[in-house]
């Protein structure tokens, strides 16, 4: 058992099979490098080696498992048909184009999700069955999207994040996948959530409250009586590997050059001019290849001038090539590298040199060192890490970057040349600015880049997220709300046999019943009538129902039963033992004059929005718009108010409603009016907005309260729902 697990679909190893036994070398990419810098002995990374379980004997099985082991490695076996179904299906074939905006490549298929369910399920077990109790647990990526959620119902105890490493799409393109609600609520396993950008925290946190109508407050989403973090970790990259790479090749003598720097060099002598474009990518749609080619061939049939001096230089890394996608993709870069290649090309020069292979660190190097330009265009990306390590190797800070603005590095790289990759006239003219930019103007603009890179790298990245996942950790065991367990019922239902004077004071909607979008439906049904009244009618105990509903709906429900009651938020109170309402604000009511004109106005430009005017109290429910629209009305609305009212009028935050009403009146007002003519030795109380915190405030200290649903409250317990809330004042029967 290890206090700490990394999770990621695939282990940092590249694991080989040879002929009579497997060869295994560490990954170098950039996840391996950020996360092994924060592992130590109490760490342990879980993830699919790369083989298909079919292919391990049970000798060699335990053989690699051992291996593995010495490094603190363990593998979760996937069959075959698991890899299809759920890593080239599900996660590659649905998920992959969907986030990266190609809807038409995205396709769903039930038996794809049945297994992207159970090996989920797998990576699941395998972390409960190793991790410590109180452990921390870091799940990356699409893969894996179910797991927090998975891992959270088995342990409770455990700290979990999760970041995303390619784009959260937008709330409409969310929307598309069929099982939308399942990967967000599986996300929300987590304690943090974790993007490279702003704009994909945004996006996530738009389809939080779009698809599951969960209330976010800015980065916080509350959820099943948690709180969950969502935040930006743009990720970097080991910079000083890179760029100390850079510094030795660049002290190298002729002989410890290799064959693609002196071919390379060969190009820049061809011509006093000459100068080398580089295009680096995985073969995949999202990258832009064939866009990028285009905009490379416009270039050379609009400045001639140009032709056998600039070269483009095309590494394509081979991806899913038995994907029938990337097989297409492969066939369409063919044609066009060599269709433009037969157009242009002379006896002593070709404008593309096209590399279909992988490459390794050292000829990455000069690949990086030698070209003047990177053209780095993705259609949509992540990140792209490939821009920061073309800057990362600018020793001389000379270069070019040309930076598509839908990669996630552009947000962090803006010194860059940056262009719409859709726009191939943009990309065209992007490469005569690049060639034709002054060498001052070159060093300026990279040696900037080159301070963000090497200040923010994918080690501080690592760091930064475990520190607020811990910091988040922290916070939670800090807060003094508890959930009310067995023990604790028990303690308040002998407490309650126990005292002599008792009184319990009762919110209504989101408390006694479910909260709901249409009020008119949010009556009680015969068993609550039922059970308040059993509770009234013990001795020496009264019931208060203290509600923002108005006389009329609390005359209606409850008048016939003998409680006490208190509508809109205690502007009117009846007792028990009266037929008649007290008004407890006797002020001018002019200020609704001022307020309701203001109400319809936004009523009118705010779709699903109304109005409730009660007596004392103007409410503006935002409960059935669009969460996005109603956060943004909400902000305008408080403005023109906070310029109206007057200091005597309180603007009040409800449950997905704004109410103005007399600042002199409040939940927690009436409850020390009514506390202070009475000698109560037991006092309950329980709500789940923020007009209820006034009540728990004004208690005494001794006082029993409940909120529902924690949502950093001054309660003293919480409850996940009503129906709990049922269940312990049935106990006090």
């Amino acid at each position: 058992m290890v206090k700490n697990v990394i999770v990621s679909n695939r282990l940092p190893i590249q694991l080989s099979k040879l002929e009579n036994s497997f060869d295994i070398s560490p990954s170098s990419g950039g996840l391996a490098t950020g996360v092994n810098s924060i592992r130590d002995d109490s760490s342990v990374w879980i993830g699919w080696s790369g083989i298909k379980s079919e292919d391990f004997t049970p000798k060699s099985n335990n053989h690699i498992n051992q291996i593995l082991k010495n490094q603190n490695l363990i593998q979760v076996e996937l069959s075959s048909s698991e890899i299809e179904n759920y890593y080239y299906g599900l996660s590659n074939k649905s998920l992959w184009p969907l986030f990266h905006y190609f809807i038409d490549y995205s396709k769903f298929n039930d038996n794809h999700w049945d297994t992207y369910f159970e090996v989920n399920k797998k990576f699941c077990d395998a972390v409960v069955s190793n991790v410590e109790k109180n452990g921390t647990v870091w799940v990356h990526d699409y893969q894996l999207m179910l797991l927090p959620k998975m891992i959270r119902d088995l342990r409770p105890d455990l700290s979990i994040g999760f970041f995303l490493h390619i784009p959260f799409p937008s709330y409409e393109i969310f929307r598309i996948f069929p099982r939308r609600k399942e990967l967000l609520e599986g996300i929300l396993g987590a304690d943090l959530v974790g993007f490279h950008t702003y704009n994909y925290e945004r996006h996530f946190l738009s389809s939080i409250k779009r698809i599951l109508r969960k209330e976010v407050n800015f980065n916080r989403i509350s959820h099943d009586s948690r709180e969950i973090a969502v935040n930006t970790f743009p990720m970097g990259i080991d910079y000083e590997k890179f760029h100390n790479a850079a510094k030795t090749h660049e002290r190298f003598k002729k002989s410890q050059e290799s064959n693609l720097k002196k071919q390379l060099d060969l190009h820049k002598k061809s011509s006093l001019k000459g100068k080398l474009i580089l295009s680096i990518d995985r073969l995949d749609y999202t990258k832009g290849i064939i866009n990028r080619v285009k905009a490379f061939e416009i270039f050379l049939e609009n400045y001639p001038q140009y032709l056998g001096k600039v070269r483009l230089v095309m590494l394509t890394v081979p991806s899913r090539s038995d994907v029938s996608d990337y097989k297409n993709l492969k066939k369409e870069t063919d044609e066009l590298v060599g269709r433009i290649n037969g157009k242009f090309a002379t006896v002593n020069w070709t404008p593309i040199w096209y590399y279909y292979r992988a490459m390794n660190f050292d000829d990455l190097i000069d690949l990086y060192m030698n070209s003047d330009i990177a053209m780095i265009t993705p259609l949509r990306d992540g990140m792209n890490l490939v821009a920061k390590e073309f800057v990362s190797t600018r020793v001389n800070l000379d270069g070019v970057l040309i930076l598509s603005e839908m990669a996630g590095a552009s947000i962090e790289l803006f010194d860059s040349i940056l262009v719409n990759p859709f726009d191939l006239d943009q990309m065209s003219e992007s490469i005569l600015k690049a060639l034709e930019m002054p060498a001052q103007e070159q060093k300026r603009r990279m040696l900037t880049m080159q301070k963000r890179l090497s200040r923010y790298t994918v080690q501080r990245w690592a760091k930064d997220f475990i520190d607020s996942l811990s910091k988040k950790s922290s916070f939670n065991l800090e807060k003094e709300t508890i959930e009310i367990n067995k023990t604790i019922e028990n303690t308040i239902y002998k407490k309650f046999k126990k005292s002599s004077r008792k009184v319990l004071f009762l919110d209504y909607d989101g408390t006694l019943v479910k909260f709901n979008n249409d009020p008119e439906l949010a009556v009680p049904d015969k068993n609550l009538l039922k059970l308040l009244k059993s509770i009234n009618i013990q001795d020496k105990t009264e019931v208060f129902i203290v509600s923002g509903r108005d006389q009329f709906f609390l005359d209606k429900w409850f008048g016939k039963l003998n409680i006490n009651l208190a509508a809109e938020h205690g502007n009117f109170i009846k007792y028990s033992d009266s037929s008649k309402w007290l008004s407890k604000n006797n002020d001018d009511l002019e200020w609704k004059n001022d307020v309701l004109p203001i109400f319809e106005s936004f009523t009118d430009n705010t779709p699903g929005t109304f109005i409730e005017n009660k007596k004392n109290t103007l409410v503006w429910h935002y409960r059935k718009t669009d969460p996005e629209l109603a956060k943004r009305r909400i902000m305008e609305l408080k403005t023109v108010l906070s310029s109206l009212i007057s200091e005597n009028i309180s603007v009040m935050d409800g449950n997905k409603a704004l109410e103005v009403t007399n600042l002199s009146i409040n939940k927690g007002n009436i409850i020390n009016e009514l506390l202070s003519n009475e000698n109560y030795d037991f006092i309950f109380c329980c709500g789940d907005d923020a007009s209820d915190e006034y009540m728990f405030n004004a208690l005494p200290e001794n006082s029993i309260s409940i909120k529902v649903g924690e949502k950093n409250t001054s309660a003293k317990y919480f409850v996940k729902n009503s129906e709990k809330i049922k269940s312990i004042l049935s106990n006090l029967n």
